[in-house]
């Protein structure tokens, strides 16, 4: 598996849509859904504390490490 994006579960616990971080922290809803999805190759340290301060949470609530 390698690297889960959790986003759609931050997202549901702070009761906001995609859309809505997309546009809180200057992205596409597009590159949101690549995002979310795991299809993503890399994230932009920018990006992620982006996604952090809106969604007020710490990286670890986002990305984590699954054995394949």
């Amino acid at each position: 598996m390698g690297i889960i994006v959790n986003v759609d579960v931050m997202l549901a616990k702070r009761k906001m849509k995609s859309n809505e971080l997309a546009e809180a922290i200057g992205i596409t809803t597009a590159n949101l859904s690549i995002l979310k999805t795991g299809k993503a190759k890399a994230i932009r340290f920018s990006t992620l504390e982006a996604i952090c301060r809106e969604l007020d949470c710490q990286p670890g609530d986002i990305l984590e490490y699954v054995e394949d």
